[in-house]
């Protein structure tokens, strides 16, 4: 058997789902070809007569696949530091919005913005990121609410694919809040979006799916509905940003969608949670939003595990609610706050993640045919990359078998 790379001698978290917990193989190795995972497994199991055109020692470090970051709006201009001083002064993310500031203020920032700074700017986040592992991200829009500057974020999302190696997926955010340009006409700006917005970004492949931040103040259910019905009609996979700041149905509408996830998700209630489970739609949990908010309803995990939900785990990064650019300590927020296990977590940030991006068929697991991408801790056991907080166990990340 031919390999392009091998990797022997290390602990495997595998995230495979035919094995049990981590699906963790002692002494492992991992070969590669083209790419793509070529065989996995004990050692002692390597085939009889392989050839590998380089060998890798890991000498019993710890190998995970790459992780991925399944929610993020990285392409954005500015910063909104100020507001968080405000909100340590007493004031509400409401009232902040009210007063012109919130997500509209990053709306006037990003539209100022060309397409290569915004590119440039995110490229310091996705540096941090890839830092610790990640491979894979979803980017949405959403900073934009125009036609022009709605595409200019998702071209500056794509391109940064080509500028690190990584995979980006997109996600097309236009209902993210009404624009001011919109105050006063609601179902003009969803026209917008589905007669323009949505059309043009499939057109010029810019997005991967539709996403919706269905919550007070942003975008009703009905809205959502008749945004979802637009995108599913064009074969567009869709998203919710559901039930955070209120109870509102967002996640049983998300599973009557099909949707891939359901995101935030501080109260969806059982009704919400059995449906998300029928539907296979992936509890996306965004710590870095709960703590940076002082949240103090957290999803409700223990109703997810009762109805069988699959849990991701993702830094939520962005510039008001979760400025936020490390997975491992969203890893540890998940944990301590929301009551994950470490298994649960790590499978959060791979498997469970994939799941979210509908890439689970390439990504998320250490198992053959899919890509090789991988995370080679220095560490021992699992337990230590979320243990950790402020120290970074990275030794060296794989992206397509080549080093990153």
């Amino acid at each position: 058997m031919q390999f392009d790379r091998l990797w022997r001698g290390g602990r495997l978290a595998t995230m495979a789902p035919d094995r049990a917990g981590l699906g963790l193989v002692e002494d492992g190795a991992v070969a590669s070809l083209d790419g793509r995972i070529a065989w996995v497994g004990p050692v002692a199991d390597l085939p009889a007569g392989y050839e590998a055109k380089e060998l890798m020692d890991l000498q019993g470090r710890l190998v995970t696949p790459g992780l991925i970051d399944c929610h993020t709006h990285l392409v954005f201009a500015g910063d909104r530091a100020d507001e968080f001083e405000m909100r340590l002064g007493g004031e509400t993310y409401e009232t902040i919005a009210e007063a012109g500031g919130g997500i509209l203020s990053t709306v006037h920032a990003t539209r100022a913005a060309d397409q290569q700074t915004l590119t440039d700017l995110a490229l310091d986040r996705l540096d941090r990121l890839l830092g610790e592992g990640v491979t894979t991200l979803e980017i949405k829009s959403g900073y934009g609410l125009t036609l022009d500057d709605e595409l200019k974020m998702l071209r500056a999302a794509r391109s940064l694919a080509g500028l690190r190696p990584v995979e980006v997926v997109t996600s097309l955010l236009a209902a993210h809040t009404l624009p001011p340009e919109y105050r006063d006409n609601r179902v003009a700006y969803l026209d917008l979006i589905i007669d323009r917005i949505l059309p043009a970004a499939l057109d010029q492949g810019l997005a991967d799916a539709m996403d919706v931040f269905c919550e007070t103040g942003a975008f009703t259910l009905s809205e959502t509905e008749r945004l979802f019905e637009a995108a599913t009609a064009r074969g567009l996979p869709v998203r919710l940003h559901a039930d955070q700041r209120s109870a509102g149905g967002g996640a049983a509408l998300a599973a009557r969608f099909g949707a891939l996830s359901a995101d935030h998700l501080e109260r969806t209630d059982a009704t919400g949670a059995r449906a998300m489970a029928e539907a296979g739609t992936v509890a996306v949990l965004l710590p870095g939003a709960y703590y940076a908010l002082r949240d103090q309803t957290p999803p409700p995990v223990g109703l997810f595990r009762e109805a069988g939900v699959r849990m991701a785990v993702a830094t939520d990064c962005n510039p008001g609610s979760s400025p936020l650019t490390s997975l491992l300590m969203a890893l540890n927020l998940s944990v301590v706050l929301f009551g994950l296990s470490v298994e649960e977590a790590l499978a959060g940030a791979t498997r469970e993640a994939a799941r979210a991006l509908g890439r689970f068929e390439s990504l998320g697991s250490l198992e053959v045919g899919k890509a090789c991408d991988l995370a080679l801790w220095d560490a021992a056991r699992p337990v230590e990359l979320i243990y950790w907080m402020g120290r970074n166990p990275l030794y060296r990340r794989v992206f397509r078998g080549m080093d990153a």
